[in-house]
């Protein structure tokens, strides 16, 4: 299966989208060949329910053809048909998710009941298996409705343009290639048909840019977009984890092949008169893979049941529903298979390694025999533990830095007390003077709930942004300076968010509808527009031959397309002066837990919604979440596998070390006999780890310097040659190998003269 991603080129920039019009997926679903089964699909956010129990959920809008692609089959009632999702508009009809269906309804029979979706009134025909999200990759539909029937319930005004117009760029196309047609075939022949889709489309819309200007290309790429053909941050975050994963595991097997060495060099004698009885080597091979084949079961249960306990908490850092990181059978196969071949390699090679030597040889050793011809294998395997524990640090401290740099930038508004209330009227008809007059009612209602500071309306979230045609006098081309971001708010927004008046005023009460227009930049945008000038009292024309707008007062910069903004261009407008921008959300700063005033703010407004209008309330914060969130999981997933590696590396050092001291028993007693300190002696032995941690640090660093130049792009104002990341790093692991070999040096430094030379 893939999914269809439409590219086009624009001043010598590719961009990627995943979404298109319906019309497209008309066109596309005629024209292709190569493809046996076409679906489109799309989620919205809606209200599930009436009245106060509305409660806003997602919803996937998909044709009919849809749950073809899937090896599922409906939990109760059946799924919708083709004749369901005809045009020019769909049946009013609905599948339940299954969580859906049990929290709400407790599992009973719903088939026939009705549920009205945002607008829709529909007819319950199905419930979806469990834990059937479809290609879903946030939040996991509640509902399942026919995508033509969504469309027009959203297109009241003109029902059927959706499958007639270009211009409504909003849902997806999945597809399945016929056996045999290559991926390359797939997309050459999508193109194709992209490029014809796209010359009708310029007979709708002139200003469609021809293809040889716009090199449209239709792909067929992964069905996740986080793997698709314009990978994100947060992809290529994910990518890095999953070699980090290695990186561990590659540890893991080291530092067993190390501590299986160490035993079965004790084991010499043993395997030594076996050989001499006649034992062959594929049968001793054969005993110890069994061996290694039962400890990797082990360890594969084990660390499935973990990656099943850990898999929500990753699916919340990654903004994904759980089942896209559950472990199921195929995860656990691929899992056991890996886990499978490192326990037999790591099992058998050591066991091959002592069974090059010579039987006589073994048969002579005594207690100490083997120590120094494995011990340069030790070392190199603790080294090689050493080495990736440092790179795997490194990253570690690398995000750790990023995402503490990212949550350090001073945005210019305070979004942690702040809940965002979004009323939705739902298909209610209001003319402008009613609607402007509700609006008025719903932000005096907020402003009375217990626990709310203050409260003003505003058209745009923080990072969707929004711009106008803006012209100053005196300035032929303000896109040559940069892209100037607008928002319409209502008074009390600066307060609300927490952004500073720098000099002059606020928009205020006294900005009315018959009053001068009025406008608040921001600094960057006031030096950037009239340098060395004073930007009150200049003036803004907002749209083509627009009358002045006065600038009043000048903000403090905001981050307004993302938290890395470095043009910080933004301007403020009345939302009760021409040209009447709706300002539709509600911004409400509160005093206490904002979850709880949050759920106390929407029923409160939801009492005041007419008809079946809904009102949601979110926090802000979980707007700004989502901008450092790739950071948040790169610190998160490399600071645990990185402890996870270092711990691992530590108890194979300690085995070793203990071990090694262990057979220099006989040595260290003479050294005492003949007047050894116990200082001196304990230096001795950490010396030999601290030498090879020294080694480790020192190939870790090159490694992580050179694989900078690729982890670079991932990183929020931060050097990968950070010296005090690096610093950090080789400090730490220097002195866990000390503190690992501090044990077994006491003990073997503490021993008992007579005893040691007593032995063998």
């Amino acid at each position: 299966m893939h999914r269809v991603y439409f590219q086009t080129t624009a001043r010598g920039q590719t961009t990627t989208r995943s979404r298109g019009p319906y019309t497209t997926y008309l066109d596309l679903e005629r024209s292709s060949t190569p493809f046996a089964q076409f679906a489109a699909f799309t989620e919205e956010p809606l209200a599930l329910g009436d009245g106060e129990s509305a409660r806003e959920r997602m919803v996937a809008g998909v044709s009919a053809s849809f749950f073809d692609f899937f090896d599922a089959r409906p939990r109760a009632g059946r799924f919708f048909g083709t004749s369901e999702d005809a045009l020019p508009r769909g049946a009013n009809v609905a599948v339940l998710g299954y969580a859906y269906w049990q929290t709400e309804f407790g599992g009973q029979n719903v088939i026939g009941r009705e549920l009205r979706v945002g607008p829709l009134v529909t007819t319950i025909v199905g419930v979806a298996p469990k834990d059937f999200v479809g290609v879903s990759e946030g939040e996991p539909p509640s509902a399942f409705v026919p995508i033509t029937t969504l469309a027009s319930g959203l297109n009241q005004g003109n029902a059927q343009s959706f499958a007639t117009k270009y211009n409504w760029t909003w849902m997806n196309v999945m597809v399945r290639r016929k056996p045999g047609v290559s991926a390359t075939r797939a997309t050459a022949d999508l193109t194709n048909a992209f490029i014809a889709s796209r010359e009708k489309q310029r007979m709708q819309l002139p200003s469609t840019a021809p293809s040889e200007i716009a090199h449209p290309r239709a792909i067929a790429g992964a069905l996740r977009t986080l793997a698709g053909p314009d990978a994100g941050i947060e992809s290529k975050t994910l990518f890095w984890v999953t070699g980090v994963a290695a990186a561990v595991l590659l540890i893991a097997c080291a530092n067993i092949a190390n501590l299986l060495l160490v035993r079965q060099l004790r084991r010499r004698r043993e395997l030594a008169v076996r050989i001499a009885m006649g034992m062959n080597a594929g049968r001793l091979a054969s005993a110890f893979a069994a061996e290694g084949l039962l400890l990797a079961m082990l360890g594969c249960v084990a660390g499935i049941v973990v990656a099943q306990a850990v898999s929500i908490a990753l699916a919340s850092l990654a903004g994904a529903n759980a089942n896209s990181f559950a472990v199921d059978w195929r995860t656990a196969l691929t899992a056991a298979a890996l886990a499978l071949a490192a326990g037999v390699a790591t099992y058998i090679v050591p066991a091959l390694t002592l069974a090059r030597g010579t039987i006589l040889t073994a048969l002579r050793a005594g207690a100490r025999g083997g120590v120094v011809q494995h011990a340069r294998l030790q070392a190199t395997l603790l080294v090689v533990q050493g080495t990736l524990s440092v790179v795997l640090l490194v990253g570690a401290g690398l995000f750790v830095r990023s995402f503490a740099n990212a949550r350090s930038v001073h945005l210019g508004w305070n979004p942690e007390p702040v809940v965002v209330v979004t009323p939705n009227y739902r298909g209610f008809a209001m003319d402008s003077t009613t609607r402007d007059a509700f609006r008025e009612h719903l932000l005096e209602t907020a402003r009375n709930v217990p626990g709310v500071a203050a409260a003003a309306r505003v058209d745009n979230l923080p990072f969707a942004t929004s711009t106008r045609d803006l012209h100053v006098d005196g300035i032929d081309s303000l896109a040559r300076l940069g892209q100037f971001i607008s928002q319409v708010v209502s008074p009390e927004y600066f307060k609300t968010l927490d952004t500073r008046i720098v000099r002059g005023r606020a928009l205020d009460e006294r900005d009315r509808f018959d009053a001068p227009l009025a406008a608040v930049v921001s600094e960057a945008m006031g030096s950037a527009l009239w340098p060395g000038r004073d930007p009150l009292g200049q003036c803004i024309h907002v749209g083509a031959n627009a009358p002045c707008t006065t600038v009043v007062g000048v903000a403090e910069d905001v981050a307004a397309t993302s938290i890395s903004d470095e043009q910080r261009f933004t301007y403020y407008l009345s939302d009760v002066q021409p040209p009447m921008h709706p300002a539709n959300r509600i911004f409400v700063r509160v005093n206490g837990d904002v979850a709880t005033t949050a759920e106390r703010l929407r029923r409160a407004l939801q009492r005041e919604m007419p008809g079946q209008a809904y009102v949601t309330a979110t926090p802000l914060e979980n707007v700004v979440d989502a901008q450092w969130r790739s950071w948040k999981v790169g610190a998160s997933m490399f600071v645990a596998f990185g402890a996870l590696a270092l711990v691992v590396a530590a108890v194979g050092l300690y085995g070793v070390i203990g071990y090694q001291a262990a057979q220099r028993r006989h040595e260290f007693g003479v050294r005492i006999a003949l007047g050894a300190q116990t200082l001196g002696l304990l230096r001795l032995v950490m010396s030999q780890a601290v030498t090879v941690a020294t080694g480790g640090v020192v190939l870790g660093v090159v490694i992580a310097l050179g694989a900078g130049r690729w982890l670079q792009p991932l990183l929020f104002r931060e050097s990968v040659s950070d010296p005090g990341v690096l610093g950090l790093v080789a400090g730490m692991v220097i002195v866990v190998a000390m503190s690992a070999s501090a044990i077994p040096g006491w003990r073997a430094a503490r021993a008992d003269p007579m005893v040691a030379l007593k032995s063998d």
